[in-house]
This record gives C-alpha cells, structure tokens and sequence, in this order.
C-alpha cells in the first residue's frame, strides 16, 4: 500500500516537472496545449484537468494574476425621448482610420437627434480635449445650447469618475447642457448616430483622403448631401434641414455659476478634489476641482450630491464618503 502511495505521488511530481518544462520551452502556451502536448509525449500518464495545470502555473510563478479593475457608476439608461430639433445632440468619434499620408484619421461627429441634421463632421487627429472643446465652443455659439448632449462613455466626453463626469461635460454642466450616456454594450441606445456612422464610412473613407485637408473636404461633402440633399423615410422623405431649427437658447458670453436652492448647503471643491464636510475632508472628483456643490439633506446623516441639476450621489455622514448612483462608495484620497 506505502509503496503504491510513494509511486503515485513520485508520478504527480513527474507528470508537474513534465508540464513545467513544457510551459519553459514554450512561454506563450496555456493548460489546454500543454496537457495536449505532455499526453502525446507520454500516453501512458494520467494527466490533471486544465484548471490543476493553471493552479500548478500560478503556484510557479508563470502566470501572474490580472488587478481586478474597479467598478465604475454609470448614471443609468439615457431617455429615449426627443420632441423638438436642439432638445437633444449625440456626439462620437467615428472609428479611426489611415489616410493617405499614413496618418490617423478620427472623425468626430455632431448631430441633432429630432431633425438629424449633422451640425460638425470634423476630421480631428486624435480624442483629444482641447480639439473638442473648440469645436463645441463653435457650435454652441453657431446654433444655440442643446438641452441634452449623448455620448458613450469614452474620453473626452465622460471619465472614471463620480457621475462619470469629465472636464468637458462639466463645463456642458455649467452651460446648462446635461449630459447623458448610453449603457456600456449598448450602442442601441445612441442608434441614429451609430446608422449615420456607416453611412459616413461608405461614402466618405472609402477611400480616403490623401491629406487630412483632402479628407476633410470629402467630409464636408458627405455632410453637404446628408443634410440637403438625402431624403429620411424618418422623416418623411424630407431631408434633416428641412426639419433643424437653431436652438433659442445662446450661449452665454459669461460662464454662469451654479445656483442652488436655499434649502441646499453649497460646498466648494478644493485642488485635491475634495470638500470639507463637518470639519472633515470627503472625496469627490478632480473633474470638479473649483466648482461648487449642493448638498441636500434627505434623512438623518445621508445628503444628495448635485452639480447642478445632476444628481451625483449620496454622502453619508457616518462613513464621511459618498455613494455613487450604482451604490458604490468613492475611494478615499
């Protein structure tokens, strides 16, 4: 019996050194080709079950185990609900592709979801903020503040913050525009923008231009007869500027401050993203360092926190950090 024991377990040591020398003389390989390969060059073995050999793998130091990546809040399903050209906006980076020269093209896109007028068709070389700022800048001026402005969760228009909130949905906040973001796997959501995408790759990156000017001249070609000239059976066989109207409402020459109401406290938040909160400091966003919070106060020790009207979470005195919408708490500074 001792002798049998002794064998079995001097054959398990064998059958490991086997598997480990394999996964040595081919770095790349997982559990499932290195049993293959072992069983081939000993057909006589009993080999363990792939999850043994990834154990086994792990126990070595082969495989080093992923940081799981921190949940992030989402503010929930966008509305679905558009009633009057300039009520709601989507925006997106259309897939990247090379132009002639070589270079990247990203062409960042701007339209009215009532109407599907397209108001920007920008060949930009990047997702970067700066770029995109200035052109919101030029189209708020252009046709008047939206009401909603829909994105997906990618920079520069929403981050891995509280509200998801990034540099430029809270200057939109500021502005009155109130960003919304589709679900994440859920491009559905923002489906009339995704359908003008593949139209756009049809007829304006196959090819492409040979320079970003050429390529934005086929750009703004595209946009000339997506607007004027191409009938939407969504729109009655009309075409999206029969139906745009400039939104009334102007974009202020003076970013306006947040008002609250009197029944909120305002706090403000300081350069390390924080605020002070019954002579302690509470974790918010660095998006939000130099804006002003309202806290309003829904039970005993529990606030909500809002940036305007959006509603960021809920700050609970006890604990001295705020839950986000998905009932997640900030991490501590």
């Amino acid at each position: 019996r001792y002798a049998c024991k002794r064998l079995t377990l001097d054959l398990s040591a064998s059958v490991e050194e086997a598997l480990m020398q394999m996964r040595i003389s081919h770095p790349t390989w997982g559990a499932r080709k290195l049993i293959n390969e072992v069983g081939l060059q000993q057909p006589l073995w009993v080999l363990p079950h792939e999850s043994t050999v990834c154990d086994m793998l792990k126990r070595r130091g082969f495989v080093q185990s992923k940081p799981r990546r921190r949940a992030v809040g989402h503010p929930g399903r966008p509305s679905l609900v558009v009633s009057a050209p300039g009520d709601c906006w989507s925006v997106d980076f259309k897939g990247h592709f090379r132009m002639g020269n070589n270079r990247y093209c990203y062409p960042l896109t701007v339209t009215d979801n009532y109407s599907r007028y397209l108001l920007e068709c920008k060949a930009m070389s990047g997702t970067l903020l700066e770029p995109t700022w200035q052109v919101f800048t030029r189209l708020f001026k252009e046709y008047g503040l939206p009401r909603r402005i829909k994105s997906d969760n990618g920079a520069p228009f929403a981050a891995a913050t509280l509200g998801r909130l990034s540099q430029l949905s809270v200057w939109w906040l500021r502005l009155g525009v109130l960003p919304e973001l589709s679900e994440p796997g859920k491009p559905q959501q923002n489906g009339r923008h995704e359908r003008m995408h593949r139209t756009l790759k049809a007829e304006a990156t196959k090819p492409p231009g040979a320079t970003p000017r050429a390529q934005q001249r086929k750009l703004n070609q595209f946009r000339s007869e997506y607007n004027d000239d191409r009938p939407h059976e969504s729109l009655e066989m009309d075409t999206p500027g029969q139906w745009y109207q400039p939104s009334p409402r102007p974009m202020p020459s003076k970013l306006p401050e947040m008002v609250y109401p009197d029944r909120f406290q305002v706090r403000y938040v300081s350069a390390n993203g924080g605020i002070r909160w019954r002579k302690q400091f509470v974790n918010v966003s660095s998006a939000l360092v130099g804006q002003h919070l309202g806290l309003e106060a829904v039970d005993d020790g529990l606030w909500d926190v809002y940036f305007g009207v959006m509603k960021l979470g809920r700050l609970h005195e006890r604990h001295m950090r705020i839950e986000d919408c998905m009932g997640r708490y900030r991490r501590r500074a």
